[in-house]
């Protein structure tokens, strides 16, 4: 069932449904999330069902904005450090995931065991709204102090940036909460806040540089912290093959992509034609002499618009049965990386 997020009886429904330990479609301004309780270790092993998740691969926590009393943040960590607070001051409500020391005895199923826990305050008006009817309990309940939510979609495939798409692949019986299209439509940045620097695990939508600037101290990579003692935290989306459509993703750069257009041959791409394509291609480039066989999208020149519009692109070709899509290489810059971290995650299937 989808359920408009301007209804407020729609907003009251999702946290019922919540409380009651089911599952619920939540927008937020990276991609839709699929809920539940973070503290309901039996609601939390619906979301790994659901998905197909391996139950140790950690789910993210998204927590209601800090604006008076006991935050969620202080519920789930045992600590923040000073950089981390200065990241939440920065970024928060946004598309930012802290990974935090997790107090013990919460979470532990959402945190896949773990004794970090990733936490999340998200910006989109819905998902606060849902948040915040959580932790604001009724007289005699009491406040649900934040929910797992993960990409809505099975595990390892291409996120959700519409209701339509979490419908088509975790529907019918799921409530869902249609807050309209994703604004950013790729998920968070991962900071791990655990070994006493910032450590990127996960590029987004928030830079290398702005981090950098907001907490004043180095983002590391997992890499460069190799030679302190113990593992970086096991994070979500940061499995070398994720996002990845049913199509095989191929990434080229313009000079590779032309050549391969050429090789196809045939006759000339044409509007209107009612010719099946097998090839997908997704580009920056303007390529010449594009066959019949070929469906082609424009990628913009803006990381900030192809972010946006990424896996519902992907989403759309692999919709058409083609068993091929290329991309062009994005540019290897910093304001990019987080679209060609997901592509190169898409394409390592």
């Amino acid at each position: 069932m989808i359920l408009s997020a301007s209804a407020p009886e729609s907003i009251a429904a999702c946290a019922a449904s919540i409380r009651a330990g089911g599952l619920v479609g939540l927008p937020t301004e990276t991609v839709y999330g699929l809920a539940a309780d973070a503290d309901n270790a039996a609601a939390v092993a619906q979301i790994f069902a659901a998905k197909g998740r391996p139950a140790d691969h950690p789910l993210i926590v998204h927590v209601a904005s800090m604006d008076g009393g006991m935050s969620g943040v202080a519920h789930f960590a045992a600590q923040v450090p000073p950089f981390a607070q200065q990241l939440m001051s920065a970024f928060w409500p946004g598309p930012l995931t802290l990974i935090l020391p997790r107090r013990a005895g919460v979470a532990a199923a959402a945190a896949g065991g773990q004794d970090s826990i990733g936490l999340r305050c998200p910006s989109h008006p819905a998902a606060q709204a849902v948040l915040r009817a959580l932790r604001d309990a009724p007289e005699g309940q009491a406040p649900v102090w934040g929910v797992a939510a993960p990409s809505a979609n099975r595990f390892g495939r291409v996120s959700p940036t519409t209701a339509a798409h979490v419908d088509s692949e975790l529907g019918p019986d799921l409530l869902i909460l249609d807050g309209g299209p994703c604004e950013l439509g790729i998920e968070s940045t991962i900071i791990d806040c655990t070994r006493g620097a910032p450590v990127l695990l996960r590029p987004g939508s928030i830079s290398r540089a702005q981090v950098e600037q907001a907490c004043g101290r180095p983002l590391l990579t997992p890499h460069e912290m190799a030679a302190q003692a113990g593992q970086a935290p096991r994070a979500s989306g940061t499995l070398e093959s994720h996002y990845a459509p049913t199509a095989t993703v191929r990434l080229m750069d313009a000079k590779a992509l032309q050549t391969a257009v050429d090789m196809l041959g045939g006759v000339m791409y044409q509007a209107g034609s009612d010719t099946i394509p097998s090839i997908a291609v997704y580009a920056r480039t303007a390529l010449k002499k594009v066959p019949l066989s070929i469906l082609l999208r424009r990628m913009p020149d803006d990381a900030a618009a192809t972010a946006h519009q990424l896996f519902a692109v992907l989403r759309a070709m692999d919709a058409t049965g083609v068993k091929l899509i290329w991309v062009e290489t994005p540019p290897d810059t910093l304001e990019w990386d987080g679209v060609r971290d997901r592509l190169q995650r898409a394409s390592a299937g």
